[in-house]
C-alpha cells in the first residue's frame, strides 16, 4: 500500500506529517509504516496500491475522477475562503511595480498547467484570453516564487497556503508582495483508490486532525476535514490549454 501526504510536505514540516500519518495508520488499523516520499505524484495517485494521497482539483477534474475516490478536504482556515477551499496569491517582485492592467509585458512563473492555484487559478482571474509576455514552467510552487524574486519572470501565481510556508521559512518572500488574490474554489482533496473503503479512511483522517498535536496541527494549518462532493470539483471551468 501507498500512503503520500505530499502537497505541502517541505522539510520544517515533515516531522508533523509523520505525526498526523502515524494516527491516520493507528486509527485506521492499516497502511504503510512510512510515507512514500520518492515516488512521482502521477505515479502515487494512478497506482492500484494507493490508499490514501493528496491531489490538486485540476488533476482529480481533468483525469482522476474516474479513477479514484475523493475520501475528504483538510480545511487550513484560510483567509476569505469557506471550509475546504481555497485560493492563490498573485505575487510580484516589490520593486517592479507589476500590476494586473498590462499582462503583455509580464512573464508568468507557473508550476505546471495541471495545476489549479498555479495554471487555472491564474487564467480565471484574468481571463482566458490575455496575453502574457512569456511562460516559465518551475515544476513547483516554490520554484515560481523563486523565479520571481530572482528576476526571471514577473508574476507567479502561488496556493495560499504555499504562499503562507514561503512566508514563514523562505527569506526570499521578503522580495515578493502580493498583487491579487483569485476566487476561492474547493482545495487538494485526499484521494484513494477505487475498492477501498473511502468513508472509513475519512473518518481514521477526521479523527486523526482532531487528535494532531496542537502545535503541530498549527504547523500543517490544519483545521478540520470537510466533505466536498465530487460535483463541486467537476463544475470548475478549464484553463486554456
Amino acid at each position: 500500500m501507498i500512503a503520500t501526504l505530499g502537497m505541502y510536505d517541505r522539510p520544517e514540516v515533515a516531522h508533523a506529517n509523520d505525526a498526523l500519518w502515524a494516527l491516520i495508520r493507528e486509527n485506521l488499523g492499516d497502511g504503510p509504516m512510512r510515507l512514500t516520499r520518492d515516488m512521482p505524484f502521477w505515479d502515487v495517485w494512478q497506482s492500484p496500491d494507493l490508499l490514501l494521497s493528496q491531489t490538486c482539483g485540476l488533476p482529480f477534474r481533468a483525469r482522476l475522477h474516474k479513477s479514484v475516490q475523493l475520501v475528504g478536504t483538510p480545511d487550513y482556515g484560510l483567509m476569505g475562503c469557506e471550509p475546504g477551499y481555497y485560493r492563490s496569491a498573485i505575487v510580484a517582485r516589490r520593486v517592479s511595480g507589476a500590476n494586473l492592467n498590462d499582462l503583455s509585458h509580464l512573464r508568468l512563473a507557473y508550476n505546471e498547467r495541471l495545476s489549479q492555484s498555479g495554471w487555472a487559478a491564474f487564467w480565471a482571474h484574468v481571463g482566458a484570453g490575455a496575453t502574457l509576455a512569456d511562460l516559465v514552467e518551475t515544476g513547483g510552487h516554490l520554484a515560481s516564487a523563486k523565479a520571481v524574486a530572482d528576476g526571471r519572470a514577473d508574476i507567479a501565481a502561488l496556493d495560499l497556503l504555499t504562499w503562507s510556508m514561503i512566508c514563514k521559512f523562505d527569506g526570499f518572500a521578503e522580495q515578493l508582495e502580493v498583487i491579487a488574490l483569485t476566487d476561492p474554489t474547493p482545495g487538494l482533496p485526499y484521494i484513494t483508490a477505487q475498492g477501498r473503503d473511502a468513508p472509513a479512511i475519512y473518518s481514521a483522517v477526521n479523527a486523526a486532525i482532531a487528535a494532531l498535536d496542537s502545535d503541530l496541527k498549527e504547523l500543517l494549518h490544519l483545521r478540520s476535514l470537510v466533505a466536498i462532493p465530487a460535483d463541486d470539483y467537476l463544475a470548475i471551468p478549464m484553463p486554456p490549454a
